[in-house]
């Protein structure tokens, strides 16, 4: 019978530390879940479920344990259901059986101005792809994305400390966040 390696053994995780290195394959979301259920436009539609399918393939998810846990989070993959509660974006972090780990909530505020300037840019972009403006459709697109760039870096902000992720992650974040914010 072999004894457990002391706490502080080389590679094993200390508290307050992930099980593993957050950038490692199994730092992932294997599924996402949207808590509210409502009609969205073709646009918003597929936007949604673009991001949704690009986390599910290719993400980086490390949820951190508290200040002061005793125990490190589990390695993942991970299943995320995100909704919006109380004025909070709610991160309900779960493992591959859904059974739950670990909550986190990040109060709306901060992102409201982003996301009602996304929600006009993202309107006059299918407006300008319905007129088939070339030109105004890739001049609208640019400041989508610097929008979109700019959301998904605050949301990198704002989970600091709470969950590791990378900026391909928290764009695609992001989007779900304005999606669930039009639904509200």
């Amino acid at each position: 019978m072999t004894a457990a390696p002391p706490p502080d053994a080389p590679g094993r995780p200390k508290a307050g530390q992930p099980a593993a290195e957050p950038g490692g394959a199994e730092h992932r979301l294997i599924r996402v879940v949207l808590a509210e259920e409502t009609r969205l436009s073709p646009l918003q539609e597929a936007d949604r479920a673009q991001a949704v399918a690009d986390l599910a393939a290719e993400s980086r998810f490390a949820p951190l344990p508290p200040a002061g846990a005793r125990q490190p989070m589990p390695a993942g993959p991970f299943v995320l259901h995100l909704g919006v509660q109380d004025g909070k974006l709610v991160f309900d972090i779960r493992d591959p059986d859904d059974a739950p780990l670990a909550g986190v909530g990040l109060a709306l505020g901060p992102f409201r101005t982003l996301m009602k300037d996304y929600a006009l840019v993202v309107e006059s972009y299918a407006k300008a792809m319905s007129e088939g403006r070339e030109a105004r459709i890739q001049a609208i697109d640019m400041g989508r994305r610097g929008l979109h760039d700019e959301g998904a870096r605050l949301l990198m902000a704002r989970l600091a400390g709470k969950i590791a992720i990378d900026f391909a992650t928290a764009r695609r974040l992001f989007t779900l966040l304005c999606v669930l914010h039009r639904r509200g």
